[in-house]
């Protein structure tokens, strides 16, 4: 009995060393989850109950074990999420409206509320690019470089090579903020 125990001690502790390695990945079904029961009503003791029956059911512990053991491990080794949220649409409240930004399989359409055109974001994989497509015209606006920094297209057509943290996100704001002049009369 005692020999058994020390096996199956073994094999929780091996098995936990692989569901909590450093690749955790997105956990999308989980996450959808939560996200539904979050929001069924603006009634926080309607959720509650909602959340109460799906602990009991053990939904939340089923969802998260698919999404530790299947899922975050398709997504590792293809790259790509199975339950990724392609053609959910969500309201961004801005000052100038309200904008409708669309997921998409290789990345997001953004629109204002009531219009037809529509701003796409889009990432080449083959590129490891993103980039802008408006009126039918792709511009290039962020390529990541293998060495773990990023390139910019500058507006006077140079490139700035950033690194990937605050510090390259200052850079490149400072960088864009240098070329944009205020007219006064």
């Amino acid at each position: 009995m005692k020999k058994f125990n020390m096996k199956m001690a073994t094999t929780v502790v091996i098995c936990g060393a692989f569901l909590c390695s450093s690749c955790i990945g997105s956990f999308g079904l989980h996450s959808r989850l939560l996200s539904w029961n979050q929001n069924i009503d603006d009634n926080k003791f309607v959720n509650e109950l909602a959340f109460f029956a799906l602990a009991v059911v053990q939904a939340y512990t089923v969802s998260w074990l698919a999404d530790a053991i299947i899922l975050n491990s398709i997504e590792f080794w293809t790259g790509s999420n199975p339950m990724a949220s392609i053609g959910d649409v969500k309201k961004i409240h801005g000052t100038n409206g309200n904008y409708l930004v669309e997921t998409l399989e290789n990345g997001y359409s953004i629109s204002k509320e009531g219009e037809e055109t529509a701003l796409r974001l889009v990432y080449d994989q083959e590129l490891n690019t993103w980039n802008v497509v408006a009126d039918g015209t792709s511009t290039e606006f962020l390529k990541f470089n293998n060495d773990g920094t990023a390139s910019l297209p500058l507006p006077n057509g140079e490139a700035l090579t950033v690194t990937l943290d605050a510090n390259g996100v200052a850079t490149a704001r400072q960088a864009t903020m240098i070329d944009t002049y205020y007219a006064f009369r």
